[in-house]
């Protein structure tokens, strides 16, 4: 495999959090001024990502979605409506696709070829079909999988590697690392800010040591440090919802102490080509 050493696929995970959430329009909408923290934080490392969008977020922000394509990212899809894997069969999953596709495409997103699973919800039993609809509507990649035990969802077996499936498609599970007696997804979402740094670096480390791509999703709120609270949509503990806020204010600190391991953000086509 001729891709670079210690290469970052960190990502965003382009939808809004107040959509599943009860009386959610009543509270601010700042997802174009979130995103625009993180395409300001990525032009400061020069360097290009890749944005999986759900497809009714490229229909409310259209300017932003070409903005994003306009500085040089990739767009992928992420669903039309953030619903998870299992909630379709083959041709209701083909008709979201293209739905999402085309929503992307009139906000002036091309050559979409990725594509993300809510909630990593691609799991061994859905992905005797998934990957085939895949196949038929063009896509050459998914980063869908999460390779461990997982309360919703995950695909233990699969391994940490990204594997060529059967039919072609290309599958870049997410990065899991173990911190007893848990293995989490330590570069993503909330994990990624509430593991401590003394645990949290040396297990980005090890990846890299392994040769091995470190796969990171956020989202809009992530970088939020005024964000209203409420409680977040599937989340029934006071407790878990408070991490949802926590440490939000050293996100970007902690994204520059990982470029500063010596890293290179690339977007996930271009992994993909090199990997292939």
């Amino acid at each position: 495999m001729a891709t670079s050493q210690n290469v970052f696929l960190f990502s965003i995970d382009l939808e809004d959090v107040r959509d599943n959430v009860v009386n959610g329009d009543t509270y601010k909408d700042k997802v174009v001024e979130n995103t625009v923290l993180f395409l300001n934080w990525l032009k400061k490392h020069n360097s290009r990502s890749t944005f999986f969008v759900v497809g009714k977020i490229a229909e409310r922000y259209p300017d932003l979605i070409k903005q994003i394509v306009d500085e040089g990212h990739e767009i992928a899809c992420h669903s039309y409506c953030h619903y998870t894997v299992n909630t379709f069969n083959n041709t209701t999953f083909a008709e979201d696709l293209d739905k999402n596709l085309n929503a992307l495409h009139n906000a002036g997103a091309k050559n979409i070829s990725g594509f993300r699973a809510p909630i990593f919800s691609l799991t061994e039993e859905t992905s005797s079909w998934v990957y085939n609809v895949l196949k038929d509507m063009g896509f050459t990649y998914s980063s869908s999988v999460l390779p461990a035990k997982s309360p919703l969802f995950g695909w233990k077996e699969f391994g940490g590697k990204p594997k060529r499936m059967n039919n072609g498609i290309i599958e870049i599970p997410m990065t899991v690392q173990t911190i007893y007696p848990l293995t989490v997804p330590v570069a993503g979402g909330v994990y990624f800010r509430v593991i401590p740094k003394m645990l949290l670096y040396p297990k980005i480390k090890q990846v890299w040591k392994r040769r091995e791509p470190l796969l990171s999703y956020l989202h809009p709120y992530d970088a939020d440090t005024k964000q209203e609270k409420f409680m977040h949509a599937s989340i029934n503990s006071k407790v878990l919802n408070w991490l949802m806020y926590y440490n939000r204010k050293n996100l970007f600190n902690r994204l520059d102490d990982v470029m500063n391991m010596g890293c290179s953000i690339i977007t996930y086509e271009k992994y993909v080509q090199e990997w292939s």
